[in-house]
């Protein structure tokens, strides 16, 4: 576990770039155990590449999605509805995570996330 500084949070891609390889590493993980892998690889691929965490104070997490999220992903069809519950669900886990390897949490544990099907919509 990395101690950690609010303030140097703020170059967080040059203080702590390992620690959030972790965290995302972590979710994207959690998450393939769970859901359709192909459509956790796509939001991973397609979305959260372009995602930003910020940390908001009393050790939580915030992150930032690009525009238009659910537009972005082209990879695969999928309902909309579905994948916007698996997205929210997927940054949820990569805030529990962040809290996780900085020390604000003792279990990164997400069993009480909404289960979705992780079947591909129909073509």
């Amino acid at each position: 576990m990395t101690e950690f500084d609010p303030e140097r949070f703020e170059a967080k891609y040059a203080e702590y770039f390992a620690e959030l390889q972790t965290a995302y590493r972590e979710a994207f993980e959690t998450m393939s155990d769970r859901y359709d892998s192909d459509l956790v690889h796509a939001i991973d691929q397609q979305v959260l590449n372009e995602s930003e965490p910020f940390y908001e104070g009393n050790g939580e997490f915030r992150l930032e999605l690009p525009d238009d999220p659910t537009e972005r992903v082209t990879a695969i069809i999928v309902d909309d509805e579905k994948l916007e519950v698996v997205l929210e669900i997927y940054a949820t886990e990569i805030e529990r995570e962040l809290r996780a390897v900085f020390g604000f949490e003792g279990d990164a544990d997400a069993d009480d996330a909404d289960d979705v099907s992780g079947e591909p919509a129909d073509e």
